[in-house]
């Protein structure tokens, strides 16, 4: 039909898109088309073979590739080039696959918080990612107790040893184990290890895996990691002694190379890697970017974090460099050092080497013959010397890292990822491709079953009628090579004949398959070559070294000089029954070329096709693995190789269109397109579709029932569709049939609200200008008319103008006049009034000197009285001290003079007394001396007395001076107290009735302020006074934490008490103990006390009540700590009473840090568990949930279905969130949080909140969308709006949001112009640029309204915000805490009037 797009084949696009300009009619050979570019077409056509049609462009880009409309190779080509070149997406769904695109370029979306996002998801509920396969198999694997397998697989350089990798580090980052092995580090630590030994650079691929790897995660019953083991296959043996142009040898040789010239390394004797032939046969030894030195230093770290000492690791390294210098070996006849290294490195006979690496040893019934070599036939026994050494080696490496990640619990449940070669062809193809390839058989062929029987459980679990779908078998494929006579029977049977060559096997291939096989073919032009007829597409192989390589041929002379070896380690290697490690040892087959006798010229060989011994060979092996694959639960991962260039998001559509027909993508949609391709759930169709339905059919209450009115009235046919119990099943181009449907009923509705909104517009202007016309014809029509009247009536106002002027100016004359003599008598009045008011003011002044005068002598009177008072104390003082200094100086003279006279009388004789006196004059001296004496003491005694009186006077003025201050004093005290008691009674009645009726409260109240206002002066004390503490005995110490801590129950106690009550009560203890001044009591208490709080709260740690309760309490106990420390900074909002209730003994500043540190731990965990309670609620309300009428923004989802399309029932809506946040907040209020931590909490959830909401809409582009965003911007208005109901508008909340705010505003704005980027820039300042731009690319339409963003646009974006630093991380980080800060808040509750309640059960405590 004209006008719809269809898809025509293109030779460099593969395909190109076409539309149809000529309805097409029955029978036509052309069809007339018109290609994108504009080029007209007439495209030869097939009437049974239609060109594919092309699915409308709202179904471009989903995630699923089973929801587009038609399911064909272009649709598929198409909708993968969308999303990796536009959208920078390089992950897709494909019903049960994962298309991994490899983008050549590191991508933010592997971090840890990715991981996190994506932990727990459903998989249909995120983009696609390989951590989304991971969580898939995780989640089956703990829901259905069953083992899972993750099946990697890829061509050379599409990516599949990084997906690997990716899943496996997934694995130890969700399921930690509880031991202290890290186990999960071990398993991460063998990657680099086998990378190093198994993987090379390829022509396509810098770090290719040239081997096979099944590694099995082993987890308890708990889903913890507990262990790991390891398969390998097919180890690419050739590369050791041969690499094409611009490849290299394994990684470790060159590693061994770069740190030749450590001290470590260098008894191994090398050097450069251009010096050795295995090294430098590609021309090519470095790669770019890689720093071979470094990663040895890797490897070496690895190895030791295995467990595997530096010992057994120089033993590899010695093993390793012995390889490089058997390759350097000459066969010449002059001795060669290179020779001699090696044989001294593996200790070995150096004269027995040199012979038998040219000799050969023929053993018949006979006789023995030793026979010299060739050089081609020598070099040929090198070389096979040494893929040997290394297959040996490898293994043993692979065997120790299993003993490293072995384990002694048992296993519970194991996933198991295979990390395998892809379908692989070539120019040239080889025996090492026919493995690979018959290894991708056999697992397409599982891969095959495991589809058909997905597909027909869906059938049958929506009760479906089945009907059997055909689909690609390739058994006959695998019957082909591995049947009975088949080609590795015909490849065995030839290399056990003595002279078996390559030509003969090829000759018995053709004989046995050429005309009898389809799948078989002889090339035209070639008789050494044979096609097979793959799944992915036919394949050549040149026969050249089939044989030579299967059995890997080495002489049995040499296997004996190297078991004579005194190297451990390599005697080891070629024992007869070597012991394996591990259980599953990749070891091959090693066996006789002549079974029967064991001569000395015994070759050993091994064989893919081989029975004798099969568990060693690569067939077994496979066998082994496909086993085990069916054994579980498998999830595909297809990595697919984008261009050969490796430039970073390059699509080549012929490289992509092959690989995505080699790894089985194509058939998976082939097998769903014969069928029901597109499934939708009820809710999903009855949310897209309910535009196309009826008022009548909407009135309905069952929305399954209308939903199948509806589809029964749109869709005529019947066989178009099917209803199932949950889902609608579709017929390839049906949904897009619907969405044509509801494109024109939205282009029609569009067309009618313009219709109507462009006619009411131009009504309006017609209406307009008619108003216009009518009132200019009006004023035209009147002119002439109205010329004479407003002629006369302009003459009537010049008149009336001047008569009124002349009448205005007469009246204001008049008041003028009346005006002056007005103000000349207001003038006089006031200026009398103001001379009787300065003649007051004199008088006043006069009275206020006089006054001021006598109440300042009165004042002078009162302070010369104090200072005389003053005074006199002060000489009464210095009268003392004198009177005493000269009673003590009279005392000491009296003294002396009596001592010198007893002394003067003593030492004279009589007869010198009688001499002395014979005048008598002596005598009188001596009794006038006396007289003088008694003169002074009397005089003295006098002075003594009047100085006592005056003393005791003065004495008697300061007692009385003293009573009055002291009294005075003693009034004021009490006086304070008696309002102190009032503030303190009045506080405890406030508290004690708050259930209470107003009316009695306020009666109460009254009454108790009159008569405290009558005790104010009639008593003075109270009653009963208490100071504020809780006498306990120390044997109580746990009774209290029993009572108050751990038994305590917070909805009991928030009801009628005081906030933090407990905490209160525990520091009255605190004091008591302080008072005692026992500093063991002390200790002991907070101790117990602390180690109470800790164990409620651990006992309580997802109780949200509980530790709101806790860390209440806890911050209420510090702040005692610090309000009543002492310390000046915490008193200064204390009442005098609350300062003399501080602590008087001992500093708890260290334990003040204890209690910090506490609340710390506990706020954080408060933190965690509101996060926890919170978080499932965020995604469903904030994105999922769609509250605005008419903007859903559903799509088909595919195979994948989310989970919110299930089922509408028991959803999480934005009114959970906020009920959640509501019931957060009154718990903290009632608990008594304070208002800061109170504020700091909301800050951290609704973080939280923006930080989960944009992290999952970076990670999910159905949700970007502008109509989602209009959701988003809404859902921010709600959480506003409760933040501005709660009063909490300064707690910074709402910057927090700023990021989804800007995210849901990059998605409403227009994206087209260059302003329109310069303003997404300018704005968008909260986002980073990997953010915006990754938003921009995922931006999807919903409608055909809408127009995607175009890639040129993004990158003007991302030129413009070159110059932004900010960090290069997509995903925030969810985990993030803020710092929290607890702010000293003092408790404004006397301590002394705090009641314990009887509920608390703490009566043996008293108050003091």
């Amino acid at each position: 039909m004209k006008y719809n797009r269809v898809w025509i084949p293109d030779n460099e696009e593969v395909w190109q898109s076409a539309e149809i300009t000529k309805n097409y009619k029955a029978g036509d050979l052309f069809l007339h088309v018109q290609l994108e570019d504009g080029t007209e077409l007439n495209y030869p056509v097939d009437p049974a073979a239609l060109p594919p049609l092309r699915n409308p462009d709202i179904l471009v880009g989903e995630n699923d590739l089973t929801a587009l409309s038609y399911l064909h190779e272009p649709a598929v080509l198409h909708n993968l080039k969308v999303r990796f070149v536009e959208s920078k997406l390089i992950y897709t769904y494909s019903g049960i696959i994962l298309v991994a695109i490899n983008p050549y370029k590191q991508l933010p979306i592997y971090g840890d918080a990715i991981i996190h996002a994506y932990s727990g998801q459903n998989m249909g509920d995120m983009d696609p990612h390989i951590f989304a396969v991971a969580e898939e198999a995780y989640k089956q694997m703990a829901r259905n107790n069953k083992n899972q397998s993750i099946i990697v697989s890829g061509e050379s350089g599409a990516g599949k040893t990084v997906s690997a990798r990716y899943t496996m580090r997934y694995f130890a980052t969700v399921s930690k184990s509880t031991s202290n092995a890290h186990v999960e580090d071990k398993v991460l630590a063998s990657n680099p290890i086998t990378e190093a030994v198994g993987n090379a650079k390829t022509t396509r691929n810098d770090n290719s895996s040239r081997f096979g790897k099944y590694t099995e995660i082993s987890f308890d019953q708990s889903y913890r990691i507990i262990g790991a083991n390891m398969r390998t296959y097919l180890l690419e043996k050739s590369r050791v002694v041969f690499q094409s142009e611009n490849e290299r040898n394994y990684h470790i040789f060159y590693q061994l190379c770069a740190s030749a010239m450590q001290p470590e390394f260098q008894h191994l004797k090398l050097g450069s890697a251009e010096k050795f032939n295995y090294t430098r046969m590609g021309g090519n030894t470095v790669i770019e970017g890689v720093d071979d030195r470094a990663n040895m230093v890797e490897t070496q770290k690895t190895f030791a974090l295995l467990g595997l000492k530096e010992d057994f690791q120089m033993d590899i390294f010695k093993t390793l460099a012995a390889i490089l210098h058997l390759g350097n070996v000459e066969i010449t006849a002059l001795e060669d050092s290179h020779l001699n290294i090696f044989c001294e490195l593996l200790d070995l006979n150096f004269d027995k080497m040199t012979q038998w690496l040219c000799h050969r040893k023929i053993i018949t019934t006979s006789e023995t013959v030793i026979k010299p070599m060739t050089k081609p036939q020598a070099v040929n026994a090198r070389d096979a010397l040494a893929k040997k050494i290394y297959s040996h080696l490898f293994d043993f490496i692979v065997e120790r890292i299993n003993q490293a990640l072995q384990f002694t619990g048992k296993q519970h449940t194991f996933i198991g990822v295979l990390d395998i070669y892809g379908f692989e062809t070539f120019d040239v193809n080889s025996f090492e491709q026919f493995c690979i390839n018959y290894a991708n058989e056999k697992l397409q062929l599982q891969f095959n079953l495991h589809v058909f029987k997905l597909e027909q459980e869906e059938y049958m679990k929506e009760d479906i009628p089945w009907t059997l779908i055909d689909f690609y078998d390739n058994q006959p494929v695998i019957d082909l090579i591995e049947a009975k006579m088949g080609i590795l029977e015909l490849l065995d049977e030839e290399c056990l004949l003595p002279h078996g060559t390559d030509e003969n096997w090829l000759q018995k291939l053709y004989n046995n398959f050429v005309n009898k096989n389809a799948l078989f073919e002889k090339p035209r032009m070639s008789n050494t070559s044979f096609i097979i007829q793959h799944f992915a597409d036919k394949v050549e192989y040149k026969c050249e070294g089939f044989l030579e390589k299967n059995r890997d041929t080495v002489y049995e002379v040499l296997m004996e000089i190297l078991k004579e070896s005194k190297f451990r380690l390599c005697a080891n290697f070629f024992q007869d029954n070597p012991v394996s490690i591990s259980p599953f040892s990749s070891t091959i087959n090693i066996k006789s070329a002549r079974p029967v006798l064991k001569p000395p010229n015994k070759q050993l060989r091994m064989t893919v096709g081989s029975k004798v011994l099969c568990k060693h060979t690569f067939r077994s092996s496979l066998s082994l693995l496909m086993e085990t694959l069916n054994a579980t639960t498998p999830h595909y991962v297809r990595c697919i190789k984008p261009n050969d260039e490796k430039q970073p998001f390059e699509f080549d559509s012929k490289r992509v269109a092959q690989q995505l027909r080699a790894c089985g993508v194509l058939e998976t949609i082939r097998i769903s397109a014969q069928s029901y391709p597109s499934r939708w759930t009820y809710i999903e169709f009855f949310s897209r579709y309910s535009i196309l339905m009826t008022q009548q059919e909407l009135s309905l209450n069952d929305k399954k029932q209308i939903c199948k009115i509806v589809l029964q009235r749109l869709i005529q046919d019947p066989n178009q569709y099917q209803f199932g119990r949950t889902k609608i099943f579709f017929r390839a181009g049906q949904v897009a049939y619907l969405e044509k449907l509801r494109s024109d009923k939205l282009r029609h509705a569009c067309i009618m609200i313009q219709k109507n909104v462009r006619g009411w517009l131009q009504r309006k202007k017609f209406l307009r200008i008619k108003q216009a016309a009518v009132t200019i014809q009006q004023y035209f029509r009147g002119q002439r008319t109205c010329y004479v009247t407003l002629k006369q009536t302009w003459a009537a106002i010049i008149i009336q103008k001047y008569c009124r002027g002349y009448l205005v100016r007469k009246l204001c004359q008049l008041i003028h006049v009346a005006a002056v003599t007005i103000q000349a008598f207001t003038r006089g009045f006031l200026a009398r009034k103001k001379y009787r008011k300065m003649l007051e003011e004199h008088k006043a002044v006069i009275l206020q000197k006089y006054a001021r005068a006598w109440l300042a002598r009165r004042r002078f009177q009162n302070i010369r009285r104090f200072v005389s008072n003053i005074q006199l104390s002060y000489r009464v003082q210095r009268l003392q001290k004198k009177i005493e200094e000269q009673v003590r100086n009279t005392r000491m003279h009296f003294v002396y003079l009596h001592t010198n006279d007893t002394a003067l009388y003593s030492r004279l004789s009589t007869e010198d007394l009688e001499h002395l006196n014979e005048d008598g004059e002596l005598w009188f001296a001596y009794e006038g001396l006396k007289k003088a004496t008694r003169v002074l003491e009397s005089h003295f005694q006098s002075q003594k007395e009047t100085y006592e009186k005056e003393i005791e006077g003065l004495n008697f003025k300061v007692e009385h001076l003293s009573q009055d201050i002291n009294h005075l004093q003693k009034l004021f005290r009490e006086e304070n107290d008696i309002n102190d008691g009032i503030r303190l009674e009045v506080s405890r009645l406030t508290s004690e009735n708050m259930v209470r009726s107003k009316c009695s409260k306020a009666k109460v109240f009254y009454c108790y302020l009159a008569v405290q206002s009558k005790r104010v002066f009639h008593v003075p004390t109270l009653s009963k006074e208490y100071i504020g503490m809780m006498e306990y005995k120390k044997e109580d110490e746990e009774r209290i934490v029993q009572n108050l801590i751990l038994d305590l129950k917070p909805r009991g106690v928030v009801v009628n008490t005081i906030p933090g009550l407990p905490a209160h009560i525990l520091f009255m203890c605190v004091r008591y103990a302080d008072y005692l001044n026992d500093a063991d009591m002390l200790k002991s208490f907070i101790n117990v006390t602390i180690d109470g709080i800790k164990q409620v709260v651990k006992e309580n740690s997802e109780n949200f009540e509980m530790l709101s309760f806790w860390l209440s309490n806890t911050y209420y106990f510090l702040n005692c700590l610090k309000q009543y420390s002492g310390e000046e900074e915490f008193m200064k909002s204390n009442t005098p009473r609350q300062n003399k209730n501080c602590l008087k003994h001992f500093d708890l500043s260290e334990y003040r840090q204890i209690l910090s540190d506490l609340a710390i731990r506990i706020y954080h965990q408060f933190i965690v568990v509101m996060e926890n309670n919170i978080q499932p609620m965020i995604v469903p309300g904030m994105l999922e949930y769609e509250s605005l009428q008419g903007i859903s923004g559903l799509k088909p989802t595919g195979f994948r279905k989310r989970s919110s399309s299930i089922d509408d029932t028991d959803t999480y809506t934005m009114t959970s969130i906020l009920q959640q946040l509501s019931y957060f907040y009154s718990t903290m209020c009632q608990n008594g949080l304070d208002s800061e931590l109170l504020k700091q909490a909301v800050k951290q959830l609704f973080f939280l909140i923006g930080a989960v909401t944009l992290n999952s809409l970076f990670l999910r582009k159905d949700m970007c969308s502008c109509r989602k965003g209009m959701q988003i911007r809404c859902n921010i208005s709600y959480l506003e709006e409760w933040l501005k109901d709660k009063n909490l508008q300064s707690s910074n909340a709402k910057e927090t949001l700023e990021p989804l705010a800007q995210a849901a505003w990059l998605l409403q704005v227009k994206k087209i112009t260059d302003d329109d980027a310069k303003e997404i820039c300018e704005h968008c300042t909260s986002l980073s640029t990997v953010q915006i731009v990754k938003i921009l690319n995922s931006y999807t339409p919903i409608d055909d309204f809408e127009k995607r963003v175009a890639p040129s646009f993004v990158r003007k974006v991302q030129a413009m915000l070159n110059n932004r630093e900010d960090v290069p991380q997509l995903m925030l980080d969810t985990k993030y805490l803020f710092q929290v800060t607890f702010p000293f808040t003092p408790s404004p509750h006397a301590l002394e009037m705090i009641q314990v309640p009887s509920s608390f059960k703490l009566g043996f405590l008293t108050r003091v």
